[in-house]
């Protein structure tokens, strides 16, 4: 272990360590100072938030920081190093003992690693965890609209329910309309609709899973598109079996980001929506799944681009450097949600959408490589 690590490698590891902490808690001030700060203060001062509620809310808002600011840290703090130690001619003595760049960038690489796991568990675990504790902390009830479509074997319209608010498993106002076997011009007709005021989710009366409503007004609907009778019912049941677990968790779902769900629960979701036939959300957080694994490796990328800008003559203006690094986090970010859109359009493949900004980082590595002649 010593001959693997020496006390060089002990020398850059601590140095770019501490930078890089220093990088990341400047980061997450800068970012948490301006509103979300100024926002808890002013929840306290109102009475909606105690100082212990407050402090809270910004401690579980740090995980999503974190997720940004590992990687931005990691840049500027291998920067800033590398450049300090051009600047003080220690590179050049690296070099002319016979140290290659690679054996220079050993124990960086190493600390990437450990932060590239770091990202990677955030977005993973500590994010999804703290955005639940955010909801039970600032009570945020989530009302909305949910639509859910069945189909037969010909991908026609069988059922189509309209939800229009629901909280966990209470559902208010649904409307369900049962789509007739006959086409009419390309257009399906409606051989029945159901108005209720009260649903949830529940079980029929075999103890299968099911939607059920409650307090129902029944329209039937005959072939002229005419209401011909008219009953009201005290409970009906809709979507039994998978359709009610699928519908169910689709419909949860729907209300959450990307970021609030950990990778096997995603990837669970991802495939549902693949087998429902729901091609815009499925590719879209197919795209940000594949991004739970990218964007943590650009942990090592720039490391290592933060390396290569550091290395500098003794009078080359430090400012160079860290101009093309804030440009290039500034692409990365700003462009996360192009590809984004791309991968929800069907223009490019989820894995071509979601690796391309990590390839872009590595061929300006391979530049910055050539250029530096190292």
């Amino acid at each position: 272990m010593n001959k693997f690590f020496t006390v060089y490698d002990r020398y850059i590891f601590k140095q770019v360590l501490l930078t890089t902490i220093v990088a990341i808690l400047l980061f997450t001030i800068v970012w948490i100072a301006p509103e979300m700060l100024l926002n808890t203060i002013q929840k306290i001062l109102a009475g909606e938030y105690t100082l212990k509620t407050g402090v809270l809310v910004l401690i579980y808002e740090l995980p999503k920081i974190f997720g940004k600011a590992f990687p931005v840290g990691l840049l500027l703090g291998s920067l800033f190093t590398f450049d300090k130690l051009s600047k003080d001619s220690e590179l050049t003595i690296f070099r002319a003992v016979g140290m290659s760049f690679s054996r220079i960038l050993r124990p960086l690489l190493v600390l990437s690693l450990i932060v590239t796991y770091l990202c990677f568990l955030t977005y993973d675990k500590w994010i999804p965890y703290s955005c639940q504790k955010l909801h039970e902390i600032k009570g945020q009830n989530v009302l909305t609209q949910y639509i859910y479509t069945t189909k037969d074997e010909n991908n026609h319209p069988k059922q189509a329910v309209i939800v229009s608010k629901f909280l966990d498993k209470e559902m208010n106002d649904i409307i369900v309309m049962n789509f007739a076997q006959h086409v009419y011009d390309d257009l399906h007709g409606l051989s029945n609709i159901l108005v209720a005021k009260k649903g949830y989710k529940g079980q029929n009366k075999n103890g299968d899973p099911s939607w059920v409503l409650n307090d129902v007004i029944s329209y039937d609907v005959n072939d002229d598109g005419i209401f011909h009778q008219i009953g009201t019912y005290d409970r009906i049941d809709i979507l039994e079996g998978n359709d009610a677990n699928d519908a169910y968790t689709i419909m949860i779902n729907s209300t959450k980001r990307d970021r609030d769900i950990t990778n096997k629960d995603l990837h669970a979701y991802v495939k549902l929506l693949n087998h429902k036939n729901l091609d815009e959300d499925y590719r879209l957080l197919l795209n940000k799944y594949y991004q739970r694994f990218f964007h943590p490796f650009v942990c090592v990328l720039l490391a290592v681009m933060g390396c290569l800008l550091g290395f500098s003559k003794p009078r080359e203006q430090r400012l160079i450097g860290f101009t093309i690094a804030i440009g290039c986090i500034f692409v990365y970010y700003i462009t996360l949600p192009f590809f984004d859109l791309l991968a929800e359009k069907g223009v490019m493949l989820p894995i071509l959408t979601a690796s391309f900004p990590p390839l872009a980082f590595l061929a300006a590595i391979i530049m910055f490589y050539k250029s530096k002649d190292l």
